[in-house]
């Protein structure tokens, strides 16, 4: 079962209000405070049912009501609360005593929610790129990876090769070692003879030794 109808709609007056319409309702208010409101037509005598009479004294005859432009803080409350609550109005208009359920609903249908949608347009237009990927990242870092990678390769190589070729030689090619050996030799008695690289096989004769040995006479 629904809810009962507010009357029996038999000799009810539709359309806009009088002013001494207005002004019955006003003192019977007043008088009575709001409230009651399938009383209100049988206790004035209005031919009106008890939601026009609700309407028009919550949306346009009580005191405090706000005319005119809505004001930045205003539409901002109203579209976070209309994505909370929806198209409740009366919800919405509890946290704007000033305004009306009814102008806020007719503010929404006709400007505010269009304005919403440009704005969300606009902004979908000059969004930002999104951020590249990791994998485009490393995609685009590739080709420098790989040269830094060869460049690695081709050091470790060559320093290799040149290690292998001193081994091989018996002797460094180092400046730096060059000269350190120079000047050990030039300080042992055996600096004649150990400038050669060859030593094993150097001492490995008896004439060797003994010039070895003649150093320290």
């Amino acid at each position: 079962m629904g809810r009962p109808p507010c009357c029996d709609k038999v000799g009810v007056k539709k359309g806009p209000w009088t002013p001494e319409e207005d002004i019955i309702l006003v003192s019977y208010i007043q008088e009575n405070g709001p409230g009651n409101w399938r009383a209100v037509p049988i206790n004035t005598g209005l031919m009106r049912c008890s939601k026009s009479c609700r309407l028009r004294w919550t949306n346009y005859l009580r005191p405090g009501i706000r005319r005119g432009n809505f004001t930045t803080h205003e539409e901002g409350i109203i579209v976070h609360l209309q994505s909370l609550l929806g198209n409740r109005w009366a919800a919405i208009a509890s946290y704007l005593p000033q305004r009306t359920d009814n102008d806020i609903k007719n503010y929404w249908n006709t400007h505010l929610k269009k304005k919403l949608k440009k704005q969300q347009a606009m902004g979908a237009i000059f969004a930002p790129p999104p951020p590249p990927s990791s994998s485009a990242e490393t995609a685009a870092n590739l080709p420098a990876a790989v040269h830094l990678d060869n460049h690695h390769h081709r050091y470790h190589h060559d320093a290799i090769a040149a290690s292998s070729s001193t081994v091989d030689h018996g002797c460094y090619s180092n400046p730096e070692v060059t000269q350190h050996t120079t000047i050990t030799m030039r300080r042992s008695p055996f600096a004649d003879v150990a400038a050669d690289c060859s030593s094993s096989s150097y001492a490995s004769s008896m004439d060797n030794i003994s010039r070895l040995l003649g150093g320290f006479m």
